[in-house]
Order: C-alpha cells, then sequence, then structure tokens
C-alpha cells in the first residue's frame, strides 16, 4: 500500500547549501519533518550544481518521512548566467541589460524541456524568449 500524502512543499533553495534557516525549517517543521536529514540529502544531490537555484517539491506522508523531486533551475536564473548577469532590468523595454542568442536560449531549452509546458524544442525556444524579453534581454535570431 502506498504512504499516505499530508503535504506538498515547494521551495527554491540554492543548490548544496539548503540550511534549517527560513525558508526551510518552517515549511518542514510544520509537517514534523526531519529537517537536518532534508538538509543533508537535498545538498548532496545538489552539490554539482553548486550556485544555481534549484527548486524542489517535497511529499510529506503521515508518517511524517518525505521524499523529493529536483526540478531544473528558473528560466530566470539561466537567462541571467547565459549572459553573465546579477539581476535582470528594473524596466524591460525601456533599460536593455543585454544579448542573448538564439543558441543560447536552445541549450537553456535542453536544460528546461522536462519542466516547460512545450511539445518541442522550437516551442520552448519561443517561452524561453518572452521570459528574457520581460527581463530586459534582447534576443538575436
Amino acid at each position: 500500500m502506498a504512504k499516505k500524502v499530508i503535504g506538498i512543499i515547494k521551495l527554491q533553495l540554492p543548490a548544496g547549501s539548503a540550511n534549517p534557516a527560513p525558508p526551510v525549517g518552517p515549511a518542514l517543521g510544520q509537517h514534523g519533518v526531519n529537517i537536518m536529514q532534508f538538509c543533508k540529502e537535498y545538498n548532496e544531490k545538489t552539490k554539482q550544481l553548486s550556485g544555481s537555484i534549484v527548486p524542489v517539491e517535497i511529499e510529506v506522508y503521515a508518517d511524517r518521512s518525505f521524499s523529493f523531486t529536483l526540478k531544473s533551475p528558473p528560466a530566470s536564473d539561466l537567462i541571467k548566467k547565459a549572459i553573465n548577469k546579477k539581476s535582470a532590468s528594473s524596466t524591460p523595454g525601456v533599460e536593455m541589460i543585454g544579448e542573448i542568442t538564439r543558441a543560447q536560449l536552445e541549450e537553456i531549452a535542453k536544460i528546461k524541456m522536462e519542466d516547460l509546458n512545450a511539445y518541442d524544442v522550437d516551442a520552448a525556444v519561443k517561452i524561453l524568449a518572452g521570459s528574457a524579453r520581460s527581463m530586459g534581454v534582447i534576443v538575436k535570431e
């Protein structure tokens, strides 16, 4: 018989450096999950992605055990890395912060494909190009 899921927690944490401080502690603590055990497992699975933000979906079971699924880093995080910028434009459309090529967007699309609602790489590139434009990044064909 499958375990009964009593909660699903979604967090975006820095890879390889989750700790019991907020937001992790309070989110897991209210479900009675062993916070240190989660932090150790998460950090172990994400240490090779160090420097990225890695979203995680944690399923908490009735017996207070848990399992988690790692997602791909947010598109905005990947786009900022591709153009070597720390943050997006505060006024997209007015102030442009950089340029990104279709080839770079295709690379990001390959990483994000399983988490995007797209059938193929072309559709994924269109989604990512929209994200880039809304961040103040010029998309070069």
